[in-house]
C-alpha cells in the first residue's frame, strides 16, 4: 500500500525510511499539507481513491514515527484494524491500531510505546489503540463480536511479521466465531442499532454511518460475506450468486454516494462527524455539486440521499435473508404453507410461486392484499424482494393505469388490516410510488427546517399509521377521542386517502393543499368513489391545516372564531374526520413538538364547534346570557367556599364584560377568591396547580402600567419557560388582569412546586418596581444560523373595530418575545391578547393591540411599529 501514485511526491518523500528524522512540528505541517491536498483533490479524484490515499499516507506516517521511536528494534508489530484495517480513512476518521506484543513486555518497550502513542496524538491523529498479546487478542475477540470484527479486517503496517502470522491462524480458524454465530451476532447488532433510530431512516439530520440504510448497513453485509466466504470485496458476492451484477453496481453506487457525502461532511465540519446537521448541509450540498442556492440545493442533495438509503435498506434486507438461508441452513421446503395459486408462506415470509406471472401488475398488487389477509406474514421472502424490485423498475407508467389494480388497491385500503404490516411493506418497497406517480415525486423530499422531522413521504406514511393506530382498540388509551371517532366512522378509508394526498403536491409550486385537493378528486373519479366521498376526501386535503391554524393562532374562546370555523367545516361528520386527520398530521410532523397544550387546544375547538352545530350556527351565543351564566356558576363555586355574593359583586362592578366572556366560571372563582383578600396596591400572582389547556396558567392582577407585558414575558423567558397564550384585560378601576399559559423547557406543565413559587416570587418582585427588566442580547443558537429570513409583520382585519390584529413571523430565538414586548412598550401599546406559535425555527405570533388611547392603530402607527419590529431581527 506504500507509494500510492495519486499522492504528490513532496508529501511522501520526507516519510521514506532513508529520509531524515522529522520533528513533531514537521509532521504536523506535513499532515496539514496532506489535508489541504485532500480538500483540493475532491473535485478531480474519485472519493474511493482519496479514502484509500489517506490510509496509505497514515501508514507511512506511522511507520516513520514507529522507527523514530526505535520500536522496529523490538519483537512487536503495528496492526491496522477496523476501517483503517480495510484501508479506508475519511479526512478525520479515527485511526484504530493494535500493537501486538509477546506475552511479556519489558518496561523499556512499554515506555517506547507510550511515547509513540503520545506523539501520534501530538501530530493530531485521532488514535484508538490497544496493546495486547496474541493470546489476549484471541481471548477478547472470542468474547466480543466487535473486537472479532476489527481483527477480521486487520493488516500489518510494520513490525514483527511472525506475530501477525501467529495471530492469523486463530482468526481464520473455523472455531473462531463460526459463520452462523457471527451472522446472528451481526444481524442482532444491526437490529439493535436500527431500534435506536426508532426504525426511521428518513430523519432530516441523519447519521451517515449508523442511520438505517447508511454505511454501517453496507459494512454489515461485507463483514458477513468476509467471515462466510472469506470475501475481501462485495463484488465476490456476484460469483457466489448472492448478488446480481446490477445489484452489485447499485450497492457500489450507493456506497460511493455515501462516501462522498461523509468525506465532504468531514471537510466542512473540520472534525470526525457522521451526523449531517443542518449547520453543515448547505456547505456539503455545494461541495457535492448540488449548487449554492441554499435550501433548493440541500433539498436536491437530500432527495438523492433518501433514495440511496432506501436502496441500501432493501438490498441489506434481501442479502441478510439470503445469508440466513445459506449460513444457518434454513430449508424452505420444510415449512411451506400454500396460500393460493400465486403465493405461499415460507416460515413467516410470503413468497411468489410463479416468477413470470409476478411480472404482471395485477399480481404485484395482489401480493400486498394477500399480506393484509394473512396475519402470519411478517415480511417478504428475499426471492420475492428481488422479483419485486425488478418488476417495479420495468413498469411503464403507474400501477393505477390498470383497472384491476385499482380494484385491488381499494379492496386493500378498505381491509381492516390493510394499513398495518402490509402498508409498512408497501411503503418500504416503494410500491405506493409505483401505484401513484404523484407520490413518487415526494419520495425523499425533505423540508429544510426544524419543524418537519421527516421527508414528505415519510411524514405522510407516519400520518396514515397514526390514523390506523386510532382504529385499534388496544391503543384507545393513547388518544381516546381520536380512537372513539375512528372506530365509529363508516368509511375510515376516506381518512387514509386524505392522508395519502394531504401533502402529495408539495414541491410542485403553488399551494399544496389546493393542488392536492384536485389530485384527490381525480383519484376518486378514477377509482369510482361516490361523488360525496370524492368531495369529502378532496375537502379534507384542502382544509387539512384549518383546524391546527385555528386552534393555535386564534382565540377559540371567541364565539365569532367558532362560528367562522364551523361555517367552513359545515357538519359534525366532517368535524370528526378533520379532527382525527389534524391530530395524526401534527403528531407525524415532529413528535418532539407535540405537547398537551396543542392536544387540549384541538380538543377544546372540537367540542366548542360540536356544541355550535347542535345549537345551530345561525343561533350564536347571546353575549349577555353567556355573561350571566358564567357569573352565576362562579358565584355558586365561591359560595361553596363561604364567600358570599355581597362581597363579590362590588368587585365585579370594576370588571368589564369581556372578563366574564373570556374566562370560565372556574377561573373567575379562582381569581376572585384571592383578589378580595389582597392589597390592591400590590401585584397578585397566582400559579395554577392543575394544568389549563395542557399548560400552567399564570394569572397576574396588578395596577395597570405600560411595561407589564414586556416585564412578564422577559422574566418568564429568563426562566426558560415558553409562553403559548396570553390574555390581557383592563378593569374600570385602573387594574389589569393578565393570564399567561406556559410550559417548561420540555413542553410540559409546571410540576415543580419550587419552580412555581420562584416564578410567583420573581413576578411579584419585579411588578412592584417601576423599572422594566432587560433580557439582554442572547446569541442566535448555532442551529438557527442557516435559517436566515427577515422578520415580517402583517396587519389582519379583526372583528372588533376598537383593536388592531397583527402577525409577526420571525426566527425563533431566546428573548424574541421580550424584544417584541419592549417594542410594544416603546410604542405605548396596550396588548389584549397574544397567541404564541413556533414551527421549528420559525415563530408565528399573533397579537391583538390598541394604542395608548385604546383605539386601533392608525396607518402611521402601523408603519412605525412594523419598522421597529423588523429592526429587532
Amino acid at each position: 500500500m506504500l507509494n500510492n501514485p495519486i499522492i504528490p511526491t513532496h508529501l511522501t518523500s520526507k516519510l521514506a525510511p532513508a529520509a531524515a528524522m522529522l520533528t513533531t512540528a514537521e509532521l504536523v505541517d506535513l499532515g496539514s499539507q496532506f489535508y489541504q491536498w485532500l480538500t483540493e483533490s475532491f473535485d478531480i479524484i474519485e472519493v474511493t481513491e482519496l479514502v484509500h490515499a489517506r490510509a496509505d499516507f497514515v501508514d507511512q506516517v506511522l511507520q516513520k514515527v514507529w522507527c523514530q521511536h526505535h520500536l522496529d528494534e523490538h519483537q512487536i508489530a503495528l496492526i491496522a484494524v477496523g476501517g483503517y484495517g480495510r484501508g479506508e480513512l475519511h479526512p478525520h476518521s479515527d485511526v484504530d491500531i493494535l500493537i501486538l506484543t509477546q506475552e511479556k513486555v519489558s518496561a523499556e518497550v512499554e515506555e517506547f510505546i507510550g511515547k509513540f502513542i503520545t506523539e501520534l496524538w501530538d501530530i493530531r491523529l485521532d488514535i484508538g489503540h490497544s496493546v495486547r498479546s496474541v493470546k489476549e487478542c484471541v481471548k477478547r475477540a472470542n468474547a466480543d463480536v466487535t473486537i472479532a470484527t476489527n481483527l477480521l479486517e486487520s493488516r500489518r503496517i510494520c513490525g514483527n511479521q511472525q506475530l501477525e502470522e501467529q495471530l492469523k491462524p486463530h482468526i481464520q480458524s473455523a472455531k473462531f466465531w463460526p459463520s452462523d454465530k457471527f451472522f446472528v451476532a451481526k444481524r442482532d447488532e444491526q437490529k439493535k442499532r436500527h431500534q435506536q433510530y426508532k426504525g426511521a431512516a428518513y430523519t432530516l439530520e441523519p447519521n451517515l454511518k449508523a442511520n438505517p440504510g447508511g454505511l454501517r448497513d453496507i459494512q454489515t453485509i461485507s463483514w458477513v460475506a468476509k467471515r462466510h466466504f472469506l470475501a475481501d470485496t462485495l463484488e465476490e458476492l456476484v460469483a457466489h450468486k448472492y448478488l446480481s451484477e446490477n445489484e452489485f453496481s447499485e450497492l457500489d453506487e450507493c456506497q460511493d454516494y455515501l462516501w462522498r457525502m461523509r468525506f465532504c461532511l468531514h471537510l466542512v465540519a473540520n472534525r470526525s462527524e457522521n451526523r449531517l446537521l443542518f449547520d453543515h448541509q448547505g456547505a456539503v450540498a455545494k461541495m457535492m455539486g448540488f449548487g449554492d442556492d441554499g435550501k433548493p440545493a440541500v433539498e436536491r442533495m437530500m432527495k438523492r440521499f433518501f433514495r440511496i438509503i432506501n436502496s441500501v435498506n432493501e438490498l441489506n434486507e434481501m442479502l441478510l435473508q439470503h445469508f440466513k438461508q445459506g449460513i444457518l441452513g434454513a430449508n424452505d421446503s420444510e415449512n411451506i404453507v400454500e396460500l393460493d395459486d400465486h403465493f405461499s408462506l415460507v416460515g413467516d415470509l410470503i413468497r411468489v410461486k410463479n416468477k413470470r406471472k409476478f411480472m404482471r401488475p395485477k399480481t404485484m398488487m395482489m401480493l400486498f392484499l394477500m399480506i393484509a389477509k394473512t396475519p402470519e406474514v411478517k415480511g417478504i421472502h428475499s426471492d420475492s424482494i428481488r422479483l419485486l424490485r425488478n418488476s417495479r423498475r420495468r413498469l411503464i407508467g403507474g400501477l393505477n393505469d390498470y383497472a384491476e389494480c385499482r380494484r385491488i388497491f381499494m379492496e386493500f385500503i378498505k381491509h381492516p388490516n390493510g394499513l398495518g404490516r402490509s402498508f409498512n411493506l408497501m411503503h418500504r418497497h416503494e410500491i405506493l410510488g409505483s401505484y401513484l406517480p404523484e407520490w413518487q415525486s415526494i419520495v425523499g423530499q425533505m423540508q429544510f427546517d426544524l419543524f418537519h422531522a421527516y421527508s414528505v413521504d415519510e411524514h405522510s406514511y407516519r400520518l396514515i399509521k397514526n390514523l390506523y393506530r386510532f382504529s385499534l382498540p388496544e391503543h384507545n388509551h393513547e388518544f381516546p377521542l381520536c380512537s372513539k371517532i375512528m372506530q365509529r366512522v363508516r368509511k375510515p378509508e376516506l381518512l387514509y386517502l386524505a392522508g395519502i394526498f394531504h401533502d402529495i403536491a408539495k414541491g410542485r409550486g403553488g399551494r399544496h393543499s389546493e393542488l392536492g385537493a384536485v389530485d384527490a378528486l381525480e383519484f376518486g373519479k378514477l377509482h369510482q368513489l361516490s361523488d360525496h366521498d370524492s368531495r369529502l376526501v378532496s375537502w379534507l386535503v384542502k382544509q387539512h391545516l384549518l383546524m391546527s391554524v385555528t386552534a393555535q393562532r386564534k382565540d377559540i374562546s371567541d364565539p365569532d372564531v367558532i362560528k367562522a370555523f364551523g361555517e367552513i367545516v359545515r357538519d359534525e361528520a366532517q368535524l370528526d374526520y378533520l379532527y382525527c386527520l389534524t391530530v395524526a398530521d401534527m403528531r407525524a410532523t415532529n413528535e418532539s413538538l407535540w405537547n398537551s397544550w396543542k392536544a387540549n387546544l384541538l380538543e377544546e375547538l372540537y367540542f366548542a364547534t360540536k356544541a355550535a352545530f347542535r345549537r345551530g350556527l345561525e343561533k350564536p351565543v347571546e353575549l349577555r346570557t353567556k355573561i350571566r351564566e358564567n357569573q352565576q356558576k362562579a358565584l355558586e363555586l365561591l359560595d361553596a367556599d363561604d364567600i358570599s355574593s355581597d362581597v363579590i359583586k362590588p368587585l365585579w362592578k370594576a370588571f368589564k364584560p369581556d372578563y366574564f366572556l373570556r374566562y370560565s366560571p372556574q377561573q373567575i372563582a379562582w381569581h376572585c377568591r384571592y383578589i378580595i383578600s389582597h392589597d390592591k396596591n400590590k401585584p397578585l400572582v397566582l400559579i395554577s396547580e392543575k394544568p389549563y389547556r395542557g399548560g400552567t396558567e399564570v394569572f397576574v392582577y396588578t395596577k395597570d402600567k405600560h411595561n407589564i407585558f414586556a416585564t412578564i414575558v422577559t422574566l418568564l423567558g429568563l426562566k426558560k419557560l415558553s409562553i403559548h397564550d396570553a390574555k390581557i384585560l383592563s378593569s374600570k378601576d385602573g387594574h389589569t388582569l393578565n393570564t399567561f399559559v406556559i410550559l417548561d423547557s420540555k413542553g410540559h406543565p409546571i410540576k415543580d412546586s419550587y419552580l412555581a413559587d420562584n416564578i410567583k416570587t420573581s413576578l411579584t418582585q419585579y411588578l412592584s418596581q417601576d423599572e422594566h427588566i432587560e433580557y439582554g442580547k442572547i446569541p442566535m443558537p448555532k442551529k438557527y444560523k442557516q435559517f436566515n429570513f427577515p422578520t415580517r409583520v402583517s396587519f389582519i382585519e379583526h372583528s372588533n373595530k376598537n383593536v388592531s390584529s397583527l402577525e409577526i413571523k420571525a426566527i425563533d430565538r431566546p428573548g424574541l418575545l421580550a424584544e417584541i414586548g419592549n417594542v410594544f412598550q416603546k410604542c405605548e401599546l396596550n396588548v389584549h391578547m397574544a397567541k404564541i406559535t413556533t414551527f421549528g425555527e420559525r415563530a408565528e405570533d399573533v397579537f391583538i393591540v390598541s394604542n395608548k388611547d385604546h383605539l386601533p392603530l392608525s396607518t402611521t402607527e402601523q408603519n412605525q411599529l412594523e419598522s421597529l419590529l423588523c429592526d429587532i431581527s
